[in-house]
């Protein structure tokens, strides 16, 4: 299934607590919980202003639909289509 990097908008997502964080987190899991196995989070990565998640879904419209369903951003929506690193260097 392919995967996604969804940016989201958030002020102020670096300074919230580890309360708040968990909080925010549990939206996006009961959405997830109606939607079926055709979408899953794998992980976020929180930064002064935005929040960027990695999903993998389906399609992209998935991701569309679960962030209108949990009423919160997806500024942009991107497919991952390679994955590199330091390995990759050789």
């Amino acid at each position: 299934m392919p995967k996604f990097v969804i940016e989201r908008e958030i002020p102020g997502a670096g300074k919230l607590s580890a309360q708040e964080l968990q909080a925010i987190s549990q939206k996006p899991c009961a959405v997830l919980s109606t939607m079926g196995p055709q979408i899953q989070w794998l992980q976020s990565y929180v930064t002064d202003d935005k929040v960027y998640c990695l999903y993998i879904a389906a399609n992209e419209q998935l991701i569309r639909e679960h962030a209108a369903q949990g009423g919160f951003p997806a500024n942009s929506v991107a497919e991952v289509l390679e994955v590199i690193g330091p390995n990759t260097a050789g």
